[in-house]
């Protein structure tokens, strides 16, 4: 017998064993299937049962997050059981140790893709089994709604069962900590290290699937009041006696995800009454068709939501993800009278400018701290260090801006926004798009528009210009050789400004553990980020440039330079990396 011989019947074995002991009578006859293509030779079919029994899916990011399917390497009824046993063994021992005789207590909410329900009610089904109190959300929510339950039930963990902006053929298991489980400041926010790796060891020490225990019931399935709540917590984040003006029309779409009757009740309730909905995408549906790929950042991806606008001559696009933990906001710019996007730091500045607004018209002298990943822009550090608050950056995650103590505020380019801390200890696009309805209705009253309002900042701060790079690759292993390249042979500039300081960011310092990623910052400010992704395989580069404007009539040529600027500085990066 071959090599080969002896892998393919290793394989088929593995498979047949999982398929006898898969409780989804779907995903294993999905693998009988396969097994039977494989055995009869079908190439393709022995690739993907290969894949799928390629590895254990690992307990990274958040949680899991992966395609739908059989085997150990996809999200699946199996998976998901062991993922829920362990991570119920981890909160039950972290909450003994921290509070003896106390019941941990815990909360599973869900998406509408496929099998998102099925996943949730099996993890609280386990849970209740292992003695958790446990709290069943009453419908597909959005993600912000679980993490705002963590807190508002005074939680020891929570479960979002979501794959975000993820294409239709994948779930995930986002995991959060709270009260006894974690450090105060991470209270209801996403996990990060040592407590993913915690509960990974404990997922691996899980023994036979047949062993787990799941309850027939006993856990509360949660009521309307939970969703109530928090909308009327988050529509409570607008204050008309400072920020009076609700004249604005938007177009709201939830790109085919749970968050449109969320979005829009909020909203509502916060007094903007004028809000159409993208219809074609107002429903959940887990095909997510009017879109190639359900993120607003993907090019195509708000056309209909453009189109609408367009239609009903709307002031403002705000588009949320499928889980509505993000944000994308769209315009007519003045300069062209065309519509576009604005980047996730634009959004995130302006926020950080109401917010500082809105504090000096409460009066209330409170202090805190403003955040945002250290690949976003500067522009943040300046306006809050410009009216007296202090600035923290953080690693790229929100699991790490919503950990900062004394947050205020806090946000990452890739449209992510926590404008109520108190409230959702993670990004949540729900209530950013009331203060961004907030800040557009105020700008709009005063004969402004939003583009007006960055402009204003430009001129106070200097004009910040980002972009981006992204490049993908087919071996893991290239993303290694990569930064290798990098650490051997360091770019002496970049866009012909020479570097003056690099920082290897592996080595880590008082601010930021280490991490993998270069960062070099030029002689004129321009500062170039080089990581790879920690959650597809992906090299990404963060480039930002800064141009001094003395005058609102010297903003166009500080843009044509800033662009020019950011081009040269591109170019650079990709000799460096040898493309």
């Amino acid at each position: 017998m071959t090599s080969s011989d002896a892998e393919l019947t290793r394989l088929l074995s593995e498979a047949r064993n999982w398929a006898a002991q898969d409780p989804d009578p779907a995903t294993a006859a999905t693998l009988t299937e396969l097994i039977r293509l494989t055995h009869d030779g079908d190439p393709a079919a022995r690739q993907e049962l290969a894949d799928s029994f390629s590895g254990t899916l690992q307990f990274g990011t958040a949680g899991l997050r992966a395609a739908l399917g059989p085997g150990p390497n996809r999200m699946n009824r199996v998976v998901v059981r062991r993922a829920a046993a362990g991570f119920t063994a981890f909160l039950t021992d972290a909450v003994a140790e921290a509070s003896p005789g106390t019941r941990p207590r815990a909360v599973v909410g869900y998406d509408a893709r496929y099998n998102s329900a099925v996943f949730a009610e099996e993890t609280a089904a386990i849970l209740t089994a292992a003695g958790v109190e446990t709290f069943l959300m009453p419908s597909a929510l959005p993600t912000p709604l679980l993490a705002y339950a963590v807190r508002a039930l005074d939680c020891d963990g929570g479960v979002m069962v979501t794959a975000s902006h993820n294409p239709p053929q994948d779930n995930g298991y986002k995991v959060y900590l709270g009260r006894h489980a974690v450090e105060d400041s991470g209270r209801g926010a996403q996990i990060v290290a040592p407590y993913d790796a915690k509960i990974a060891a404990k997922i691996d020490a899980v023994g036979e699937l047949a062993d787990i225990a799941l309850a027939a019931g006993g856990w509360t399935l949660l009521g309307g009041s939970i969703a109530t709540g928090y909308q009327t917590a988050v529509a409570a984040l607008a204050v008309p006696a400072h920020f009076p003006a609700r004249e604005l029309k938007i177009v709201l779409t939830p790109m085919h995800g749970v968050g449109g009757e969320t979005a829009v009740a909020v909203l509502h309730a916060a007094g903007f009454a004028d809000v159409t909905l993208v219809t074609e995408q107002a429903e959940p549906d887990p095909d997510f068709p009017t879109v190639n790929f359900p993120n607003p950042e993907e090019p195509g991806a708000l056309d209909l939501a453009l189109e609408t606008a367009a239609r009903v001559d709307a002031d403002i696009v705000i588009a949320n993800d499928p889980d509505a933990d993000r944000a994308a906001v769209a315009a007519k710019d003045p300069d062209t009278s065309a519509w576009r996007m604005l980047r996730g730091d634009e959004v995130g500045v302006l926020l950080g400018a109401h917010i500082v607004a809105r504090l000096a018209a409460g009066g209330s002298g409170e202090t805190g701290v403003f955040a945002n990943s250290i690949v976003s822009s500067r522009l943040l550090a300046r306006i809050a260090a410009a009216a007296g608050y202090a600035h923290e950056e953080t690693l790229t995650g929100f699991k790490w801006i919503a950990r900062v103590p004394g947050l205020l505020y806090g946000y990452e380019e890739a449209l992510g926004y926590c404008v109520a801390p108190s409230l959702v200890r993670d990004k949540d696009g729900i209530s950013a798009a009331v203060l961004i309805a907030e800040f557009a209705a105020a700008a709009k009253a005063g004969g402004k528009t939003i583009f007006d309002t960055l402009d204003e900042l430009y001129l106070v701060h200097g004009l910040h210009a980002s972009d981006q790079l992204s490049i993908r690759v087919a071996d893991l292993g290239l993303l290694d050789a990569m930064m290798n390249r990098l650490r051997v042979s360091p770019p002496e500039s970049f866009g012909g400004s020479a570097v003056e300081t690099v920082t290897d960011l592996a080595e880590g310092s008082d601010q930021l553990p280490p991490t993998d990623g270069l960062l070099y910052l030029t002689r004129d400010l321009s500062r170039i980020i080089i990581r790879p992704s920690g959650t597809e395989p992906k090299l990404k580069c963060y480039l930002e440039v800064i141009r001094s404007v003395g005058s609102a009539a010297e903003l166009p040529a500080a843009r044509h330079e800033a662009r020019a600027a950011l081009d040269g500085v591109l170019a650079d990066v990709r000799e460096a990396l040898g493309l």
